[in-house]
């Protein structure tokens, strides 16, 4: 609640020039100037945060291209398809990880959110965005869900209920972690992952960090 009189923000980050993909400052006259409601109509709102905050290192310019954002979009595609695979398996049992590769990836998925919670302490969103990317597409998509599909196949009854629960926690905590960079994929996954994990609440944006 903002009150007359108020600072409204104590804390103002201040990112390099967005530039075209050669690195011209946009001008009319040039012809190149990229409009960001296009992006977001085409790409999505998300994939135009995600790939707005990966090049915003500090003491540089953000060089923009539809490639990038194009990139981006292929990332938020592969959460969301990830994510659906989750949806309609019971998670009953404690789930707590039994295999080396269930620890695995609760170790990794800790170090994320170490890395994430520092780095926004520096201010480095760039730095956030690569974290989340790199423990999204490679520890969890390339190698913990291919051998997750192989424990719930062959696995005992209680490897399997443990696997799809930390599946699940796992998606889910993945989805707080990175909210404030893609809100609008998040939020639509945490409705569907929230009541199979188990978790009550209204909405992700409010839930804890």
């Amino acid at each position: 609640i903002h009150f007359m009189g108020d600072v409204p923000f104590r804390t103002v980050y201040i990112h390099g020039l967005v530039r075209d993909e050669k690195g011209q400052k946009m001008s009319k006259s040039r012809g190149n100037v990229i409009d960001p409601l296009v992006l977001n109509e085409k790409y999505g709102t998300d994939a135009v945060r995600f790939g707005l905050l990966v090049s915003a290192a500090p003491g540089g310019d953000i060089a923009l291209s539809e490639e990038r954002i194009d990139a981006e979009r292929a990332f938020a595609n592969k959460i969301w398809n990830a994510s659906r695979l989750l949806f309609s398996k019971p998670v009953e049992g404690s789930g707590e990880p039994v295999s080396l590769a269930d620890r695995w990836i609760a170790s990794r998925l800790n170090a994320t959110a170490e890395q994430a919670n520092r780095h926004f302490g520096e201010h480095r969103y760039d730095l956030v965005a690569d974290a989340l990317y790199h423990f999204w597409w490679g520890d969890f998509c390339d190698w913990y869900l291919e051998i997750a599909k192989v424990q719930i196949q062959t696995g005992s009854e209680s490897q399997q209920r443990a696997t799809r629960r930390t599946l699940i926690r796992t998606l889910e905590t993945i989805l707080r972690l990175a909210h404030p960079i893609i809100p609008f994929i998040t939020e639509a996954l945490w409705q569907k992952v929230a009541p199979v994990a188990g978790i009550a609440g209204e909405s992700v944006s409010i839930a804890p960090y």
